[in-house]
């Protein structure tokens, strides 16, 4: 897979609110899919393992089988290759400009 479409599969992972709240979930420490699950009481298991998947495609998440559990750990470097290639640079951009304003007005 390019990065391109690294990029494209971790964007399309982070689209869905409730993708995003399963990363939140798993921040702190991994978590079986049932555990998983008991969070989303408006959706059913299957809906949940198809985020899952989606999830594991972008390499978000990482799954590990325990005997009958499904232990799901999060993978935060494709979140980082992001940050790396766009918010960083964009971010420091802003910050420059920002400060070059400030200098003008104090200046004034």
């Amino acid at each position: 897979m390019s990065i391109h479409d690294q990029f494209d599969a971790t964007f399309k992972a982070l689209a869905s609110p409730i993708r995003r709240q399963i990363l939140d979930d798993l921040k702190d420490q991994p978590l079986t899919t049932g555990m998983l699950c008991s969070h989303f009481a408006d959706i059913d298991r299957c809906t949940v393992m198809q985020h899952l998947k989606v999830l594991e495609d972008a390499g978000l998440v990482i799954a590990e089988r325990r005997g009958r559990e499904r232990w799901n750990h999060l993978n935060a470097m494709p979140i980082q290759d992001i940050h790396d290639r766009w918010i960083g640079p964009h971010a420091a951009a802003a910050s420059a400009r920002l400060a070059r304003f400030k200098q003008s007005v104090e200046a004034e």
